[in-house]
């Protein structure tokens, strides 16, 4: 929760999730809210949901925690200055009107190794913080007069990174609204996503069709896995790609992993 407004998850029976929505939706801010539906890996033998075993609500300066609380400006309506909002069709529209556009990945690097667009810039981030840095860095100053289409999860980290991006001189951006989930959903396998897409619940991943591709390497042994887990180390934010095999013989550790 912020000034800007909630993101959130919740799981359950689905029942009871439509009861959570139906109860969000009666407080007018949020009659207009973008739910997203996906399966989970089921309840335990109360009731309650394997993926998210209990209730945390955080409260934040930030929607997304950029470092900028006083950069955003949102109204009743959105996030005021932000990217131009393309549904996922209307994405392959603008691709084939304008075939130098990029892809400019909002969310961290981890989640990008496992799953991505075809052929989309990466930002060297292991936390959100990090995209001011990249942005400033100057870095990508050759993308501000090309089309630029971020993208995220939900839609959430590329709406404001979309503002952000604009507030520093990129001319032409675009926002995939309702993020890889929504494109997922329409175009499953057969569209410009590759891999599996990171959730940060006990499901860790989840892919759209079957028989999704494997772009993530075990940084162990190096054998194909869409997961992510979190440095051994407690002091260290930086989540790696871990193999089933290698995560359950001994912990790893961002230190470790980058000198194999």
């Amino acid at each position: 929760m912020s000034p800007h407004g909630i993101n959130g998850t919740v799981g359950g029976d689905v029942v009871e999730c439509k009861k959570y929505v139906r109860a969000l939706k009666q407080y007018a801010p949020f009659k207009d809210v973008d739910m997203k539906w996906s399966e989970g890996t089921g309840l335990d033998d109360e009731g309650f949901s394997l993926d998210f075993p209990r209730l945390t609500v955080r409260v934040r300066p930030e929607i997304v925690s950029f470092g900028t609380p006083g950069e955003l400006d949102v109204n009743e309506d959105g996030v005021v200055g932000g990217g131009t909002h393309l549904k996922p069709d209307e994405l392959h529209e603008l691709l084939e009107q304008k075939p130098d556009a990029v892809f400019f990945d909002g969310r961290n690097a981890a989640e990008a190794s496992v799953g991505r667009f075809k052929d989309a810039i990466v930002p060297d981030t292991v936390t959100t913080h990090d995209f001011i840095r990249e942005l400033d860095s100057g870095k990508y100053d050759d993308l501000k007069d090309k089309p630029v289409v971020t993208y995220c999860t939900g839609g959430v980290r590329c709406e404001v990174l979309s503002a952000l991006m604009i507030k520093r001189g990129f001319n032409e951006v675009y926002q995939l609204d309702g993020g890889i989930v929504r494109y997922g959903e329409c175009f499953g396998n057969d569209g410009l996503w590759e891999g599996s897409l990171t959730v940060f619940d006990g499901r860790q991943y989840i892919d759209f069709a079957p028989d999704a591709k494997v772009i993530g390497r075990c940084v162990v042994c190096d054998s194909p896995t869409p997961r992510l887990q979190n440095c051994a180390d407690d002091t260290c934010q930086q989540r790696l790609v871990v193999c089933e095999n290698c995560s359950a013989t001994h912990p790893v550790c961002a230190a470790t992993a980058a000198k194999q």
